[in-house]
């Protein structure tokens, strides 16, 4: 295998001929760059240079191997080199937002002190680099239906039932077959690596450990290989959640893929045929750029120098990635699904259990019924596709209201919102098998790596224990419609 030095990767830098490092290799990506999903601009930022750091948290590590031809996997650096850009990593100066993420990790409360999901995601917010937050947080449009999601649990009450043995409670349940100590599982939720360097192994450890179920999701920053491996015994059940391709022959060919490894169904995303417009996100690299030159020009003036002239803020639109991380992730996704034609091909190439993931109204979940399909993820993408989404709980409650008999015809689960378990409770009452979290896992690991999802796993058991018993039900099966009522007005949520 051929020896490069940086030097010669560096004549490299432009379109006409783009080769980049990662980890240490170097790749000639020139062809490549019209194909790849997030645009070439983002590559060519590193065109000639090393681009492990941009890479790795957002990449599996098979990415390479699965989309670029042998021929294009040009060699290694010089050995002179690696140890260049070693020293070069460890003597940079570490930015703003470095410094702040450092300090945060330094300053966490011990884990057994925290004491709710929201305090996890407290932590999480603190330690995760402005980029990662930005992602995980973001939402779209003003993020009406993020809050919503939320919100909306805060208008449904219990009608408590009194005077029932509820010494020996069990919330366990089962989720398509496969049993699970508690009635929540893993929502798909992407770029785990982000907030964590072992991403999505945290959280499948940290399910395996405690009987939970893993939806892992398409756009997960490990590959599927490495999170089926991590699984903690043969049996461990795990989810797959499917965005589809554009191309049939490639999108059958992932499902293959996860059927060999043993993955055992496929939850189909619906409600993201294209990206939404999550603004916090797409203003990211601007905001954190600008944190940084406020940062740099706070040094300067300590240290007595005078600031540069402030340059012409002109910015084009084509300057702008508009698209920002989602876009990117989501840009070759079919846009054409159909009840008439994408159910029936799935069902063609799968014997797997298909699930609907991102059903937001009643009538979708009667036609998801009549599909003859498994079950249904009640969900509007945790809020972070079309903005004024209703909330899921809220279709969830019109489901039960309107239309009973479909929970009779397929299992129904709903995501987006849930913050407490009392929240998991109310959705069981209402009719779902089980509830399904996706931000709340992500912030957890990030937070505390695979002891965080474990501790997540654990708070919400505890809250899911203590409502069923004072609501007056010992299995979930006795949380029953009656048991909760909407109000009309909104109670004032206290900030503690």
């Amino acid at each position: 295998m051929s020896s490069y030095s940086l030097a010669q990767v560096a004549e490299h830098n432009s379109s006409k001929s783009c080769w980049v490092i990662i980890k240490n290799r170097v790749y000639d990506v020139t062809e490549f760059l019209p194909e790849h999903p997030g645009g070439a601009k983002i590559i060519l930022k590193y065109a000639g240079k090393d681009a492990t750091s941009a890479y790795e948290p957002i990449h599996p590590p098979d990415t390479l191997d699965k989309n670029l031809p042998r021929e294009k996997h040009l060699g290694t650096l010089s050995s002179n080199d690696v140890q260049a850009l070693a020293r070069e990593e460890t003597e940079r100066k570490r930015s703003h937002d470095e410094l702040r993420m450092e300090r945060a990790q330094r300053e966490k409360p011990p884990l057994s002190r925290i004491l709710n999901i929201r305090e996890l995601e407290d932590v999480a917010r603190n330690v995760l680099s402005f980029k990662a937050l930005a992602y995980y947080a973001s939402a779209g449009g003003d993020e009406i239906t993020y809050e919503e999601n939320i919100r909306a649990f805060s208008r449904l009450f219990f009608n408590a039932r009194v005077l029932r043995p509820i010494g020996n409670c069990d919330p366990s349940t089962s989720i398509l077959g496969f049993k699970s100590r508690i009635p929540i599982f893993v929502s798909g939720a992407a770029l785990a690596r982000l907030g964590h360097p072992l991403g999505e192994v945290n959280i499948t450890r940290g399910c395996g450990k405690n009987d939970i179920i893993q939806m892992v999701s398409n756009n997960a920053s490990l590959s599927f290989d490495e999170i089926a491996a991590a699984r903690v015994s043969p049996s461990q059940p795990l989810f797959f959640q499917l965005y589809k391709r554009k191309d049939d022959k490639v999108a059958a060919e992932k499902i293959r893929e996860v059927e060999n490894l043993g993955y055992n169904a496929i939850f189909l995303t619906v409600d993201a045929p294209v990206a939404g417009s999550r603004e916090r996100d797409i203003r990211a690299p601007f905001v954190l750029k600008e944190q940084e030159r406020l940062a740099e020009l706070e040094t300067r003036r300590k240290d007595g120098i005078e600031p540069e002239s402030p340059q012409d803020a002109s910015e084009s639109d084509e300057e702008v990635d508009v698209l920002g991380t989602a876009g990117g992730l989501l840009s070759t996704t079919d846009a054409d699904l159909s009840w008439e034609k994408t159910i029936p091909w799935l069902k063609s190439v799968t014997k797997l259990p298909i699930v609907l993931k991102g059903i937001q109204c009643v009538e979708d979940a009667v036609l998801a019924a009549e599909a003859g399909v498994s079950g249904i993820v009640i969900s509007n993408h945790g809020g972070r596709q079309l903005d004024y989404s209703m909330p899921s709980i809220e279709v969830l409650y019109r489901l039960r209201k309107q239309r009973p008999d479909v929970f009779d015809k397929l299992e129904v689960y709903m995501d987006g919102g849930v913050r407490r378990g009392t929240d998991v409770v109310k959705a069981l009452c209402l009719g779902a098998k089980a509830v399904g979290m996706g931000r709340p896992f992500l912030y957890a690991q990030s937070a505390y790596g695979e002891a965080g999802v474990e501790k997540l796993i654990h708070l919400t058991e505890r809250e899911i224990v203590l409502a069923m018993r004072l609501v007056g039900a010992t299995k979930v099966e006795e949380l029953v419609p009656e048991m909760v009522e909407q109000v009309s007005w909104q109670p004032v949520l206290a900030k503690l």
